[in-house]
């Protein structure tokens, strides 16, 4: 007689977690903020982006969705190794996860179409990105070169855009 064991299929769904990450990075657990960051920082290994745009954690044996309201992470510290074309920019979430800005962790920037207010971006994992902090970002601005019209940063041999010089940048 074989035993059978009884675990749920991965990718079990529970439905919603009532967890929201705010604009600034916080995490909310229903509605009061999550104050113990070793229990954020756990969380945030288990988060994950579907091809919809939803925000899951996921464990080996469930998962449940949440409410992220802009990105999940924020980029709160970079470090610059090298210049020019060569350099390669570092950056540091609220999390502690760390990147290296190029081909595998682009920078991007959004600009709102009716405030032209830019929202820049460094890809951390798998679908994720991190809202890079508005201090860091101006730190990024100023090491911003002309490059074919685009002004932007190098990291890691690539050109990231920051906006067009004929933007108003």
């Amino acid at each position: 007689m074989s035993k059978q064991k009884n675990t749920l299929p991965l990718d079990a769904v529970c439905g919603e977690i009532d967890i929201r990450i705010d604009r600034t990075g916080q995490w909310f657990h229903e509605g009061s903020p999550i104050g113990r960051k070793e229990l954020v920082k756990l969380f945030a290994t288990v988060l994950k982006k579907d091809e919809n745009g939803d925000y899951w954690l996921q464990t080996p044996v469930e998962k449940g969705r949440i409410q992220v309201e802009d990105a999940p992470f924020i980029a709160i510290i970079m470090t610059i190794d090298g210049n020019g074309e060569d350099q390669i920019l570092h950056f540091e979430t609220n999390v502690g996860d760390t990147m290296s800005a190029g081909t595998e962790n682009p920078i991007r920037v959004e600009t709102d179409p009716e405030t032209r207010e830019p929202s820049p971006y460094v890809l951390v994992r798998d679908n994720l990105e991190a809202k890079i902090a508005r201090p860091v970002f101006y730190d990024l601005v100023a090491l911003g070169v002309d490059h074919q019209g685009d002004f932007g940063v190098w990291s890691g041999g690539l050109f990231f855009p920051l906006g067009r010089l004929d933007d108003g940048l």
